[in-house]
């Protein structure tokens, strides 16, 4: 009897600790998050369902192109790809991204692009964002939805405080004809 009370004793410990562990994982290290929408098309799809991970940003600042999760509102997070950094100034112009004066190439769009008719992207330059911004202001990112002609980003969101990001999409896990890491 002591024995049988002992085996279910350490079902119920292992059942704790790996309880205990999921939630710390979900906590403080990655988050499923599903894509909500087609601002990230083609690259996400509407019902993508990602991992992010969420220290990314703990233990160091996003880069330039980084698809991120971010809080919008209280009640809702955004994907969106980090386009300007700190420091820069940000403008768009006949289709062709400038950070600092200097062209910068989007691979992840140039595909998109050349078989849009229209402009994809219209210009503006960070002085147009809410905010009148002459350059990004430590402790913010420029962020942009890859689908230049159906996303709420900083063009109307304005400038994201790093603060905000909850973390960097990782890894598309479903469907599984789409697995793999979130690319460039």
């Amino acid at each position: 009897m002591a024995e049988k009370r002992s085996e279910w004793f350490d079902w119920i410990k292992a059942f704790g600790i790996a309880a205990i562990l999921a939630i710390v994982i979900r906590l403080f290290l990655f988050s499923p998050v599903i894509v909500d929408g087609p601002s990230m098309q083609p690259n996400l799809q509407n019902g993508d369902f990602l991992i992010v991970n969420k220290i990314s940003y703990i233990l160091g600042e996003p880069d330039r192109f980084d698809v991120v999760v971010f809080h919008a509102t209280e009640s809702r997070d955004y994907i969106k790809r980090v386009i300007g950094l700190p420091g820069e100034h940000v403008k768009y112009e006949n289709e062709t991204l400038y950070i600092n004066d200097e062209p910068v190439k989007e691979p992840y769009l140039e595909e998109r692009v050349e078989s849009f008719s229209g402009t994809y992207t219209h210009d503006f330059t960070l002085e147009n964002l809410p905010g009148n911004f002459e350059k990004i202001p430590d402790g913010h990112v420029l962020v942009l939805g890859d689908n230049r002609t159906n996303s709420k980003d900083s063009r109307r969101l304005g400038l994201i405080p790093v603060d905000e990001l909850v973390g960097k999409a990782q890894l598309i896990a479903w469907p599984l004809d789409r697995f793999g890491f979130v690319g460039e």
